[in-house]
């Protein structure tokens, strides 16, 4: 008999950033590493990713890293992780594969063990063993992942629809989610994002009809925005545009090579010939399909509305269509956007979240996930708290004991010994990882208040120059200042500034010696709550002293 751990570095009460751990006595399989993107208030932040500390502790004991589909919130975080633990094994089917080895190559990490697996072909951990399951999302090749464990299985679901028109790489094999059902589960561990929406994600997930709208109402060139690997999406867009005599645009080498590659492999049903290259941008009649980058949303757009791309320039009679989904902390960035499309006088067509849903399961999804795998225990992941609650109900209503639902937060720990839940109050230590170009945890909180107080109240720089021998000020104090105040406009407020730093230069030397620390502790004080005074701002204040 075994003892089980399962908790969440990330994912729990949260969205994105989601990765899950599930230890059987000395051995680790983590379930997805994924990003999460920052929200307008994380100034300068490209994206977050789970602290991994956990992994790096107990990198020998990890017997892989098993991502379930091809999206950032689920493998984003590999690329930082790779290049800090570059042995670790990450498994995934041949599309999930395909997008990590193009991110892992721009990223600059060559060698990675990343291995490719089929569904529903079991791989062996010695007492263990991981059996992928294929399950339906808006990417191909989606599996979720029973983890056999002496005691009973374990289920992680990833994201997942029931729809049973999306076929080939898309189809959920429910013959297999039965017969899991029937071995013997002792946990499932199931999305929670659309817990509260009643009723199955499907036909609310299509988007056919209003993209076939669109096409037929506006004449004039067409930009549609979408996540480049909302591959289920973007065929169903080329669907209508095959309907037409337009042809396509692809903005963006990465989004082009994904799509051109996937039309070779299958996965995309369009004809190539119909893909015109980028000069070709500004013809009439034309489509333009635009993706944002991974870890930041609407930033390709953004880019054209300002003005700023040097190939195309959005006016009054192109149409800019919105496909993809405004995530939970996105919607004031997209609304900036959706502003400043307007005012260029372009039409706009928005995909309302509450009509059109992304693929992820609704609580008769859910519900009907627990009825084929029939779990012991419960556990609620992929999603905020609210909704992990909203999913948990749902299991209530199917007659799941309360005491068999695990509502955890990041770093919880739910221990099973011999098949049974014990209640240990263990908790691992958790954190966000914030990425700021290329280097992994290179910012932290202090850093972005710091940027916060240079955003609203702007810098304020006091340099002196002063005698080594006789330590007398040569030059200055001289005010420089950003962000702060309009200099021309304040002559009087620098003069009484630059007298207050140097009456605390003159307090705090000697022929002999200079007491650096109480000159800069002491202009800060003095020159703070004078500038506070005058202006009510607190702008950040830096001395700069020099002996010459």
């Amino acid at each position: 008999m075994s003892k089980i751990k399962i908790f969440g570095l990330g994912g729990l009460n949260e969205i994105g950033k989601n990765m899950y751990i599930v230890e059987v006595d000395k051995d680790i399989f983590v379930f997805d590493a994924g990003l999460k993107f920052a929200d307008d208030k994380m100034l300068g932040v490209d994206y977050i990713i789970p602290n991994y500390d956990y992994l790096k502790e107990n990198v020998k004991r990890i017997k892989g890293v098993f991502i379930t589909h091809g999206h950032d919130q689920q493998l984003g975080a590999l690329s930082d992780i790779l290049a800090d633990i570059p042995d670790l094994k990450i498994y995934g089917c041949a599309f999930t594969i395909d997008i990590l080895k193009k991110q892992l190559f721009n990223e600059g990490i060559k060698q990675a063990n990343l291995i490719e697996i089929m569904p529903h072909k079991k791989i062996n951990f010695g007492v263990n063993s991981v059996f992928p399951v294929s399950l339906t999302h808006s990417v191909p090749d989606t599996v979720g992942y029973v983890l056999y464990t002496p005691d009973g299985a374990i289920f992680y679901t990833g994201n997942f629809v029931f729809d049973p028109t999306m076929m080939g790489n898309y189809k959920t094999d429910i013959g297999k989610l039965a017969y899991v059902g029937k071995q013997g589960v002792l946990c499932l561990m199931s999305e929670s994002l659309y817990a509260d929406k009643s009723g199955f994600t499907s036909p609310n997930h299509r988007a056919s009809s209003i993209l076939k709208e669109t096409l037929s109402k506006h004449t004039g060139r067409i930009l549609f925005n979408v996540f480049e690997t909302q591959i289920y999406r973007l065929q169903e867009l080329f669907n209508e545009i095959r309907l037409t005599d337009r042809r396509v645009v692809i903005m963006g080498k990465r989004l082009e090579e994904i799509v051109m590659e996937s039309i070779d492999k299958k996965y995309i049903d369009f004809d190539k010939s119909r893909i015109s290259n980028i000069h070709h941008i500004n013809d009439d009649n034309i489509i333009v399909i635009v993706s944002d980058e991974r870890e930041k949303p609407f930033s390709n757009l953004t880019r054209i509305v300002k003005g700023y791309d040097k190939f195309i320039k959005i006016n009054e009679n192109d149409t800019v269509v919105f496909i993809s989904p405004v995530y939970d902390g996105m919607e004031i960035r997209a609304t900036k956007l959706f502003n400043g499309i307007a005012k260029i006088g372009a039409s706009l067509v928005i995909l309302s979240n509450k009509k059109y849903l992304g693929h992820h399961a609704s609580a008769e999804d859910l519900m009907l996930m627990l009825d084929l795998i029939k779990p012991k225990y419960y556990f609620p992941v992929i999603g905020e708290y609210r909704h992990q609650v909203e999913n948990a109900n749902n299991a209530k209503r199917l007659g799941i004991k309360p005491e068999n639902i695990l509502l955890k937060l990041n770093g919880q720990v739910a221990t099973f010994v011999d098949g049974n839940l014990l209640e240990t109050g263990e908790s691992i230590k958790v954190d966000d990882i914030l990425i700021d170009g290329k280097t992994v945890g290179d910012i932290g909180e202090l850093v972005l208040k710091d940027r916060e107080a240079l955003c609203d109240n702007g810098i304020v720089i006091v340099s002196a120059s002063l005698d080594r021998a006789t330590k007398k000020v040569l030059a200055g104090p001289e005010i420089l200042t950003r962000g702060f105040i309009y200099v021309k406009d304040n002559v009087d407020l620098i003069k009484e500034a630059e007298k207050i730093a140097l009456e605390v230069i003159n307090e705090n030397i000697t022929p002999n010696h200079v007491e650096f620390n109480k000159i800069k502790n002491g202009v800060r004080d003095k020159l703070g709550k004078y500038l506070y005074q005058e202006t009510e701002c607190k702008p950040m204040i830096l001395i700069v002293l020099q002996e010459v």
